[in-house]
């Protein structure tokens, strides 16, 4: 690995904003004489940066994404996952998607109130939202802000369903909401395991959580009776499709009820981000990584279509989606993941019981 690799992030580069006139350049004159001068050139600190939208559940047209609303307390996300698909949308916001998406945060301390209003509208029917479809509802920010749990307050009071996709364990922090919601039907989780190495964890995803604390959180959450789907996404061919069939099996056993997977897509920013990353950090075998990720999508780093891109097409996407049918077939045999209830928000929008 580069020895000088910004330590702790995963991209080490802020990437042009497409929706910008100028761009930001660090020149190497600038960066040398902040070493003669013993300063550091960037400081590598992480900001959290107060907005104020005036909505907070995004209906999600995408037939690819399994879920029809979400919400996201935070913008951004510090656990800088090198190939994340929610890199480009800091674009819209002005900022990059390299360097400045884990480390420029936008956070929304009204989404609990903002989501409480959306939920007493009168032309809100139940239906599964999602915390989060976009960027980790817990990644370290909520450790702060606690925006996360206070919206789970929201969804408990009335008795709302909510999904939750993370791969933080700082989720059992909130175990006792969790089970609350439980007891009606109102919740499922997804946590995202996406290695057994924790090295490779590590250079993938700089600031998750560990594996054990991920395993830890799906056998705590399982034994609590609370359904958890593992999320093993994206699969990268050269870096953890060899692992799928031991990810699977870890998850199972500490009582996972399904796993979704999806083939890696590099669309946007993110192709040079990860093209960037790869040859600074696993230089030996970026060409092959690279070249495997491409015959995926027919030859790019990205394939747009609905319906393929987040699975691939050709013999190595073909071998990964054989090897997930095996896996489903020896480890999930029997095991569904419930459906929510949608039934008893009707009651609680207003406080009083309908009549027909």
């Amino acid at each position: 690995m580069n020895q000088d690799a910004i330590k702790g992030r995963g991209a080490q580069l802020n990437t042009p904003n497409k929706f910008l006139q100028h761009i930001y350049e660090t020149r190497d004159d600038f960066t040398e004489f902040c070493r003669l001068e013993g300063e550091a050139a960037d400081k590598n600190k992480t900001q959290y940066i107060p907005i104020f939208p005036k909505t907070i559940v995004n209906e999600v047209t995408s037939p690819d994404v399994g879920m029809m609303y979400s919400m996201n307390p935070y913008q951004g996300c510090e656990h800088g996952c090198v190939y994340c698909y929610a890199r480009n949308t800091h674009e819209y916001w002005g900022y990059s998607a390299g360097l400045d998406f884990e480390r420029k945060i936008l956070v929304k301390k009204d989404a609990p109130k903002l989501l409480e209003a959306k939920l007493k509208s009168k032309s809100w029917k139940a239906c599964t939202i999602v915390l989060s479809g976009n960027t980790d509802c817990y990644q370290p920010a909520e450790q702060k802000f606690k925006i996360t749990r206070a919206c789970l307050e929201v969804f408990l009071k009335y008795r709302h369903p909510v999904g939750i996709i993370t791969k933080n364990g700082l989720l059992l922090r909130d175990l006792d909401l969790l089970n609350e919601l439980n007891n009606y039907g109102l919740i499922g989780v997804n946590i995202s395991v996406t290695s057994l190495q924790e090295e490779t964890r590590r250079i993938l995803e700089p600031r998750t959580a560990s594996i054990s604390k991920r395993l830890k959180a799906i056998k705590v959450l399982s034994d609590n009776g609370i359904p958890v789907n593992a999320m093993l996404a994206p699969i990268i061919p050269g870096i953890n499709s060899h692992e799928i069939m031991d990810l699977a099996k870890a998850v199972s056993e500490n009582g996972a009820v399904s796993f979704a997977f999806t083939v890696v897509r590099l669309n946007g920013a993110i192709g040079g981000i990860f093209t960037d990353w790869i040859r600074k950090t696993l230089p030996d075998r970026a060409d092959k990584v690279l070249n495997q990720i491409k015959e995926c999508h027919g030859g790019t780093l990205n394939d747009s279509r609905f319906g393929i891109r987040s699975k691939g097409e050709g013999k190595i996407a073909t071998q990964i989606h054989d090897m997930v049918r095996l896996a489903k077939q020896k480890y999930f045999t029997d095991k569904t993941f419930p459906t929510l209830n949608n039934e008893l928000h009707a009651q609680y929008k207003t406080g009083q019981l309908s009549l027909f």
